[in-house]
């Protein structure tokens, strides 16, 4: 069976998340990657970035419903959501965009995880670590060229 070791990217091109978010699209276009590693000072992996995370940051904000009560504001959906998606429409670094539920492999996990992985957490970019030392990274196109 095939392992990340196997299929992965090894020459990772990462960001850091205090870099402005206008670098992402030349990255991504000029690369062909749908996400990249986000890194911190100390090179470690903090989380992905994504080109649906750009997507995302120009979308319309929805206002939640609200009610009134007595002197009370009750939000009728998250709260914690819209504060969320605000921070992400008005943001201007990376910081402010990635997936901070960081989701990586290992050199030795075998394909049929990596798959399972991408379908059940809806992710397509999976960074590969040798203990806490980025050493690759996983997307789809690496998963489908492995199955071909």
């Amino acid at each position: 069976m095939k392992t990340a070791r196997d299929i992965m990217t090894r020459n990772v091109i990462t960001v850091n998340k205090d870099q402005p978010i206008s670098d992402l699209s030349k990255l991504f276009i000029e690369n062909h990657f749908n996400g990249v590693p986000v890194i911190d000072d100390t090179g470690k992996v903090l989380g992905v970035v994504t080109q649906g995370d750009l997507i995302e940051q120009n979308k319309n904000l929805h206002i939640p419903t609200v009610i009134a009560l007595f002197d009370a504001v009750l939000f009728l959906e998250s709260e914690k959501k819209f504060e969320s998606d605000v921070k992400k429409l008005t943001g201007s670094k990376i910081d402010d965009i990635y997936h901070k539920n960081l989701i990586t492999v290992s050199l030795d996990t075998d394909l049929s995880e990596i798959t399972t992985l991408m379908a059940e957490n809806d992710v397509h970019t999976l960074p590969v670590l040798d203990g806490n030392k980025l050493v690759g990274i996983i997307g789809k196109k690496d998963v489908i060229r492995s199955l071909a």
